[in-house]
């Protein structure tokens, strides 16, 4: 049985810049402070993490508000609810992700839909663009699309974590399965393969933060992405290795700000 992932591995480029992505890591991991004060850099990854993956939504506020809990904002809400459950989902993770994301979803869209819509994926062939990636797929051939990625999340591959996680985080951004707050889950599933699946275990990069600073960069290798081709697929992961970079990035300056106390 062929392996999609190591085909997508093996395309141009991809190669290196995912192993920049896992040398950073691996940098990262060594850091003195990460000996007794990783759960206190895990808890701070996820905060910033949860503001960033809110701002590429299209809401973006301050740190500090969210430390003073003064945000009432649904779609933050609904993030921050997101990343404080990612640490009870791994195991579930490899063997029953459509249970997974349905959970995310409970808790990234409270708020935004009604109670009876939230868990269940869209009936409909209409869906929020926030990113302008275009129109949907319509419900019949998500629900085929999300079959396959199942698939690839619960069967073997070769590939590194980093180009499944990319994959994932593709997948749900596009298809937006549940026609709302799919953006939340897509980069939430993303952290939680790279957990799970062995890059960052301590869940310390902040990898939203990281595609959001990469700015217009993001939709732009969705809508590659989108097109199916090699170039597309590999611009994508090339793409979302950048972001493992740049949250390492951010996490050392978590580190760095600990240590100065």
């Amino acid at each position: 049985m062929k392996d999609p992932l190591a085909a997508i591995a093996e395309l141009p480029g991809v190669s290196e810049t995912v192993q920049q992505a896992r040398e950073a890591v691996d940098r990262l991991y060594r850091h003195r402070v990460l000996r007794r004060r990783s759960p206190e850099v895990s808890a701070e990854s996820a905060l910033r993490g949860a503001r960033a993956s809110a701002a590429l939504e299209g809401v973006d506020v301050p740190l500090d508000a969210l430390r003073r809990e003064e945000v009432t904002d649904p779609i933050v809400h609904g993030a921050l609810r997101v990343t404080a459950e990612l640490g009870r989902l791994g195991k579930t993770w490899r063997t029953a992700p459509r249970q997974v994301l349905a959970r995310l979803h409970t808790l990234a869209a409270a708020g935004l839909v009604g109670e009876p819509l939230l868990g269940r994926p869209r009936t409909e062939a209409g869906a929020p663009d926030p990113l302008g990636l275009g129109s949907v797929p319509p419900p019949a051939e998500t629900s085929a699309r999300m079959d396959g990625l199942v698939t690839l999340v619960t069967g073997p591959t070769a590939a590194p974590a980093l180009v499944l996680a990319a994959i994932v985080h593709a997948e749900l951004a596009v298809l937006r399965p549940f026609g709302s707050a799919d953006g939340l889950i897509a980069r939430a599933a993303e952290r939680l393969t790279l957990v799970e699946f062995g890059l960052d275990p301590k869940s310390l990069a902040v990898v939203e933060a990281g595609h959001l600073e990469l700015g217009g960069d993001y939709a732009k290798a969705l809508s590659g992405y989108l097109t199916g081709t090699p170039e597309g697929v590999a611009q994508w992961v090339s793409h979302c290795a950048s972001a493992v970079t740049l949250g390492v990035r951010e996490a050392t300056a978590i580190c760095e700000a600990m240590q100065r106390g």
